[in-house]
């Protein structure tokens, strides 16, 4: 188990009716920009309870954060930021409103150029942010309790990610029952999204890490025990909880402390998104098991680790087997073929994509252009 520095300060405030605890943690002295996305949080109760949290906030509102929120739109907002000379950022819906508002807290207070460099340098540059809370209502992403965001920009097809201490939400507000009305696509996704995130701090190579080798397969048998429940009962507050919690925990920072990460295939996703519009969770289940086929020889011990423990199957093998029919369980896609995306077409535009960058992949750093092309061939 390497060295590593674990800094996570984000308060989570869990539970039934835990968004009133709110107002007491968004500071009164100057504006908060409150940032949201469709309206769905208008028909799910959720908007009505911020702003009687904060009836005595100055409230300033921006909707209209996509799903893979757009460069473009967020640097609207930071408009409205500078302008109105906001002092906190609220971030109240799923992944993408949260990230969204990571980018807006940080371009805010960006001196350095052109507020896409926080992407091009994937948040190195960032020197400070305007704090930020939020209230989760799509278990999913992890951004409620992490430091990382990812960003779409139209305009040139790409999305990328950035991270920072400095956009840690101060809190994070989440209550199940804001779960209890979202579309089961959406609980599909945040079910394959969160455990993909597992998969890419786990299934690497053996560290000598016995205790987060654990916490990782916990939270992904508590996922395939819990999915399907609330994809079932979509008013089963316990296995909503659960789902909940384990999505926090699945990109909190703490599973992947002091163990090799390999981030190849939300890496791929991302392009997958870019190009074809793809939802992430989408690109994730068509990508993860071409990757680990590719790296079968470095990646067949753990990945028989994983499928003793976590499956009860022996093989390497049969562990992708299984995962790829827990995704399809979930009624979840798998291949190109299955969003009518031609491998090739995919392979080159990917493929080129990453050359231009001069990018390699992997725990090891050794997944070139050539062998993303691979993969993706063999997702057809």
């Amino acid at each position: 188990m390497d060295n590593f520095v674990f800094r996570n300060p984000t308060e989570i405030l869990f539970g039934k009716g835990m968004i009133a605890e709110i107002a007491s943690r968004v500071p009164t002295g100057g504006p908060v920009l409150f940032v949201y996305g469709g309206g769905s949080i208008k028909h799910n109760g959720v908007y009505d309870q911020v702003r009687a949290a904060l009836k005595a906030h100055n409230l300033i509102e921006f909707g209209g954060i996509e799903p893979n929120p757009d460069y473009e739109t967020c640097l609207k907002a930071v408009d409205v930021v500078k302008k109105a000379r906001v002092q906190f950022v609220l971030a109240v819906g799923g992944g993408s409103v949260l990230d969204g508002s990571k980018f807006i807290a940080a371009a805010a207070c960006f001196t350095e150029g052109n507020p896409w460099d926080i992407l091009r340098t994937h948040g190195s540059n960032v020197a400070a942010a305007l704090p930020l809370g939020t209230v989760l209502t799509l278990p999913a992403t992890g951004s409620e309790a992490n430091g990382f965001a990812v960003i779409s920009r139209r305009a040139t097809s790409e999305k990328l990610a950035f991270s920072s201490n400095h956009v840690f939400p101060v809190f994070s507000a989440l209550d199940p029952q804001t779960t209890f009305s979202l579309p089961a696509k959406q609980v599909r996704n945040g079910i394959v999204d969160a455990f993909v995130h597992v998969t890419e701090q786990y299934i690497t190579c053996q560290a000598a890490a016995p205790l987060q080798d654990r916490l990782s397969e916990s939270v992904l048998q508590t996922l395939i025990e819990v999915g399907p429940q609330t994809l079932a009962a979509p008013k089963d507050y316990q296995a909503r909880a659960s789902l909940m919690w384990s999505a926090t925990l699945a990109l909190s920072a703490l599973l992947g402390c002091g163990v090799p990460q390999d981030w190849t295939t939300h890496m791929i996703g991302h392009e997958l998104t870019a190009f074809y519009g793809l939802d992430h969770a989408e690109t994730l289940a068509i990508v993860l098991s071409g990757v680990w086929t590719h790296q079968l020889r470095r990646k067949r011990e753990k990945l028989m680790q994983y499928g003793r423990r976590v499956w009860s199957v022996d093989t390497a093998e049969s562990a992708i087997a299984k995962t790829e029919d827990f995704f399809h369980s979930l009624s979840m896609p798998t291949r190109l073929r299955d969003y009518g995306i031609a491998a090739d077409d995919a392979v080159g535009k990917v493929r080129a994509r990453f050359a231009e960058r001069g990018a390699t992949l992997g725990e090891h750093n050794d997944i070139t252009p050539d062998a993303v092309a691979e993969i993706l061939h063999s997702r057809a």
